[in-house]
């Protein structure tokens, strides 16, 4: 094999799990498992990273099977959880279910993890991510069922709960030790009882 065909194929490997994401995205997003979704679904991840000039996406090149098959199943409960929890607060009568823009800076520097962590988020029935702050590595979620500071809380916690289940799957060493340095330090806070910085804009 010629050293630029090896070149090819290492690149088409390395990039194979983001295509077999787009893959899932587009099926998820669609809420079809059929072998259309997936013929669809493949045809839409080859032209969006063929066709657009975009600078080559650096992945870590590690995968974790046991937190991917943990991130898969946790994500197929909370959807199906989600889902009944919007339900009942749209036919609860009694109290409006409040609303709430929310500000989770996450820990983990890389855009992948990232942008993984924000769709994961919109995916889940009563949360939408509206904005993002690429330069402190912030994201604006948009979420309903919140009535006070310890849902606030809650909601924070969730969308840093995904952070860290992508980063173990699919994060690199540096970025697994970076997290586990962040979540020991933000324990060290919270014995010393020191106030993490928030914020959290209850809308209604």
């Amino acid at each position: 094999m010629s050293p630029t065909r090896r070149a090819q194929m290492s690149l088409f490997l390395h990039q194979l799990p983001l295509l077999v994401w787009l893959v899932a995205l587009w099926m998820l997003l669609w809420g079809q498992f059929t072998w259309l979704a997936l013929i669809t679904g493949l045809v839409m991840a080859v032209f969006v990273t063929r066709v657009y000039r975009l600078p080559p996406v650096e992945l870590s090149g590690r995968i974790n099977l046991w937190y991917g098959l943990i991130f898969v199943l946790t994500f197929i409960g909370a959807v199906v959880k989600g889902s009944l929890i919007v339900a009942w607060q749209v036919l609860d009568f009694r109290r409006p279910p409040g609303a709430a823009i929310i500000a989770v800076p996450l820990r983990v520097d890389d855009d992948v993890i990232m942008a993984h962590t924000a769709v994961t988020a919109s995916l889940i029935p009563g949360s939408l991510i509206v904005d993002v702050d690429r330069e402190n590595r912030t994201l604006f979620l948009h979420t309903i069922g919140v009535r006070d500071e310890n849902d606030l809380e809650h909601q924070r916690r969730v969308v840093l709960g995904w952070e860290a289940r992508i980063t173990r799957a699919v994060g690199s060493k540096e970025e697994m030790q970076e997290l586990r340095a962040k979540i020991a330090e933000s324990e060290a806070d919270a014995r010393h009882g020191v106030e993490t910085p928030r914020d959290g804009r209850t809308l209604t």
